[in-house]
């Protein structure tokens, strides 16, 4: 996935922008984004700081590591079960 241009402190200051009652559209304008980019980052980032959009990020990363070692363990038990199977 393509990295942000953007850092945590500037999403969090453009969403902050968004709750003060500024239009959308001036926001999008001014930040050099779309509306739906806004719109997205609403919904994953609306009321959260900094330091918890961080942290949430690196859940996700973490999440992401632990489901495709699970995929990959499971995958090799599969192989080591049907291999008994056709000794058997």
């Amino acid at each position: 996935m393509k990295a942000s241009r953007f850092s945590d402190a500037q999403k969090a200051f453009i969403l902050k922008k968004g709750a003060e009652g500024i239009p959308v559209a001036d926001i999008c304008r001014r930040a050099g984004i779309s509306q739906a980019t806004y719109f997205n980052w609403k919904k994953k980032y609306d009321g959260m700081l900094p330091p918890d959009m961080r942290r949430l990020k690196q859940l996700e990363d973490e999440n992401t590591k632990l489901r495709k070692l699970v995929a990959d363990l499971s995958l090799d038990k599969e192989m080591l079960q049907d291999a008994i199977r056709r000794k058997l």
